[in-house]
């Protein structure tokens, strides 16, 4: 995304994005050409090349240093600059600001190292002629650097409406500005078109997701335009592997705890409704919008690895079969036969949805990774919205964008660490 920045000339709005490594010198004595009316905006524009001064590169197979700070100055009485841009040859604009009396231009963003830059400037004169000039320079290798590289998730594939894609950093970045660089850097483009944001989960983790769920059989692809620019000091961005992921269905499973059924939609309608037991008193299942992370043929679930004791009331070991798994603490969707006789009437889990056999196969077999379940009704908590599988929907939009570094500020919110000390549950 470029970032522009506006300032009033004489009456009118002009854009102005960024400009590096120049410094420019506009003469007093700069004319126009008058047209055949004699109105000074009626002429083509002067050639500025007289009047300017530039402190980049001037000898051949000479580079500009992208570390250094850069600005455009206009000299003189009669002189000002209406406009500055520069953009490199991957079309990253560079952004800055023009004083009020357009003066004095300086960046405000960083340059990319080991780039091609164009850079355009208008100036007018005391009479309002227009100017115009065109450069062009090579930025170098900075002199000192640590790279800072990102990978973006999921895998390449098809997944469900539901799940977030996701940047880790190999750094941790902390300081908001910092953040800034990154984020605007991270694309994220899909079809059909939606609205999304980024949210920093931690020091190196970033979600992005839309408003609302993705669309059904959508194309989304995430790049990163960091490589090469400056982040902080001594540290700059690597390359990235782009992705690209796709949806399926919108599938969606609400299972409500109180009527004690799942309720199975593909794209906006039911398909089925299953009977299922939720967890019982000191077990709730958590409320909330979940996703699907993983699914596991057999899975063998014994109490000792969910905090309860071996030879208690409560305790169990267990063989699972058609386990759809939910959160990393350990809730499924899962065939439970030794509680048939409770699903659709009562609640006896540890926090799981039970259901029979045959109707767990027929969840496993329809659901993908990414596809969404929904608890209502429940007297569990909420689920978590990070470090425990994928709670990204549980926070509203307004809240999400708040920890953007572009939008707002970045909430207090749990990390990937502190999933060791959530609640488990199972069976």
């Amino acid at each position: 995304m470029s970032h522009f920045v506006h300032f009033q000339a004489r009456g009118r709005t002009t854009t102005v994005v960024g400009c590096t490594l120049l410094v420019i010198a506009l003469g007093a004595g700069a004319t126009a050409c008058s047209g055949d009316d004699g109105h000074p905006l009626a002429a083509a524009p002067y050639d500025a090349a007289g009047h300017i001064s530039f402190n980049g590169p001037t000898e051949a197979g000479k580079k500009a240093d992208p570390d250094k700070p850069l600005e455009v100055v206009a000299e003189g009485s009669d002189g000002r600059i209406t406009d500055v841009t520069a953009v490199d040859a991957a079309g990253r604009y560079v952004a800055g600001e023009l004083s009020a009396d357009g003066a004095r231009w300086h960046s405000t963003s960083p340059l990319a190292a080991q780039a091609r830059y164009t850079v355009r400037v208008s100036t007018e004169d005391g009479d309002g002629a227009p100017g115009r000039k065109v450069l062009s320079f090579d930025t170098g290798r900075p002199t000192t650097k640590q790279r800072l590289d990102v990978s973006f998730g999921p895998e390449p594939g098809t997944y469900g409406v539901g799940r977030p894609v996701t940047a880790e950093l190999s750094r941790p970045i902390r300081d908001p500005a910092q953040r800034a660089v990154v984020e605007r850097a991270l694309k994220v483009e899909s079809v059909p078109a939606v609205q999304g944001a980024w949210h920093w989960v931690d020091d190196k983790e970033l979600h992005y997701r839309p408003e609302d769920y993705w669309p059904a059989h959508a194309t989304v692809r995430a790049r990163s335009t960091l490589e090469g620019i400056k982040v902080g000091d001594r540290l700059w961005g690597g390359r990235t592997a782009p992705l690209r992921i796709s949806t399926g269905d919108k599938v969606v499973a609400v299972t409500d705890a109180s009527s004690h059924t799942m309720t199975v939609y593909r794209n906006g309608e039911e398909i089925k409704q299953i009977p299922v037991t939720t967890g019982k008193p000191g077990f709730e299942t958590r409320n909330g919008v979940k996703v699907v992370i993983g699914k596991e043929p057999f899975v063998r679930m014994r109490s000792s690895t969910v905090g309860i004791a071996e030879g208690t009331s409560e305790s169990y070991d267990l063989p699972v079969h058609w386990a759809t798994r939910l959160t990393w603490s350990g809730e499924y969707v899962h065939a439970a036969p030794w509680s048939v006789g409770s699903q659709g009437s009562a609640n006896v889990s540890h926090g799981c949805t039970g259901m029979s056999t045959g109707n767990a196969e027929w969840f496993f077999d329809t659901v993908r990774e990414g596809d969404v379940v929904q608890v209502v009704n429940s007297f569990g908590d909420t689920m978590e919205t990070f470090g425990n599988g994928f709670g990204d929907w549980n926070l509203d939009w307004n809240k999400w964008r708040t920890g953007s570094a572009l939008t707002g500020g970045t909430p207090n919110a749990p990390t990937p660490q502190d999933a060791a000390r959530l609640r488990p549950t199972a069976v």
